[in-house]
């Protein structure tokens, strides 16, 4: 199991800083992360948020690539609807050779419309769309229709898709699964068999909303502000260009159960039981902790990725006293635990 770290790059107006020093700094967190050990660098795609969540995952991993030397490089995800086949194929190739053959390649069906209406692409279908654009890129690989191909034979692919149709379809694709859902996994599994795959090469991974810290009660209200900016982004970016009523938004005073339950900040030793809970008796080759929270301060930046990257592996299946680690446990964790994907297609 390796932990990796996920990048986002919002940069909110709150906490605004000139944007390539965020992405300079941001390198510069990817390559000390690797420098210590980090199993994975992970970069997500969304369009038009206002502040200036990542759009173009895949060119941010290949500038990861190249200033590091070990860890896994990911997309978790890339939204195929949104691109041609063959761009695709192309892109996540290079990245794949800049990189040594080090791309896990995650994709999505994504979930805002106004992300679909920017690219001129109809909303509808999206996560079948997905899947065919996943069959396509492999086909342009396996007959060389695209130049240079990637260093792996095959890159790794992973599918994010959080409603059943989805999972179906990724085990019936051969994908690995990115989410660390029980309930979902089992429909995953009946795809692997659909599709005439070995149900035993099955293969989890996910993103979890938690926070490394060496003593969580003193990190909290520092990182409540964050974290309520990044759920309440959520919740409307989910609801624009939707006819339903406005979403009701967190508020740090009235919510903190609410989001304590949300986002997780937790020292390596309860992260660690956590994670054990959640993976028991699942396959998973990978779980993803968020590197930033919608600008957070560089100091529980550095002592996170310290965390994930030294301590919480050591700690991961050593047969410690759980009784010194005591955590609430949850059995299945949507990468967007408070808004209903409902991927249907």
């Amino acid at each position: 199991m390796k932990i990796g770290l996920l990048f986002d790059m919002r940069n909110p107006v709150r906490w605004e800083r000139p944007w390539a020093d965020h992405y300079a700094r941001t390198l510069e967190f990817c390559e000390e992360a690797d420098r210590r050990g980090i199993g994975g660098l992970w970069f997500t795609e969304h369009h038009r948020f206002e502040d200036g969540y990542l759009p173009q995952p895949l060119t941010m991993a290949a500038a990861a690539a190249a200033r590091t030397r070990h860890a896994r490089i990911g997309t978790s995800v890339v939204l195929p609807a949104l691109r041609e086949p063959a761009h695709l194929a192309e892109e996540a190739a290079l990245v794949d050779l800049i990189s040594g053959g080090r791309l896990e390649l995650g994709v999505g069906a994504g979930y805002r419309k106004p992300e679909f209406q920017l690219f001129g692409v109809p909303y509808e279908r999206r996560v079948s769309r997905a899947g065919q654009a996943v069959g396509e890129v492999r086909r342009l690989w396996e007959e060389r229709a695209v130049t240079p191909g990637p260093l792996q034979s095959p890159v790794p692919v992973w599918g994010g898709f959080y409603g059943p149709r989805g999972a179906r379809m990724a085990g019936r694709a051969g994908m690995g699964y990115l989410n660390l859902s029980r309930p979902m996994f089992e429909h995953y599994r009946a795809g692997l068999a659909e599709g005439g795959h070995d149900v035993n090469a099955a293969r989890a991974g996910g993103v979890l909303f938690l926070t490394l810290a060496d003593d969580p009660e003193a990190v909290w209200p520092r990182l409540v502000p964050h974290i309520v900016h990044q759920r309440n982004s959520y919740r409307t970016g989910w609801a624009e260009g939707r006819d339903e009523p406005e979403p009701e938004l967190l508020d740090p005073d009235r919510d903190e159960d609410e989001l304590r339950e949300l986002h997780r900040v937790l020292t390596p030793e309860q992260a660690a039981r956590h994670i054990e809970d959640l993976a028991r008796g699942l396959p998973v080759e990978h779980v993803i902790l968020f590197a930033s929270i919608a600008g957070m301060p560089d100091d529980l930046v550095v002592r996170h990725m310290e965390l994930c990257a030294e301590v919480l592996p050591a700690l991961l299946g050593s047969g410690r006293d759980a009784a010194a680690s005591e955590v609430p446990a949850a059995l299945d964790v949507p990468v967007i635990p408070d808004v209903e994907l409902a991927l249907t297609d």
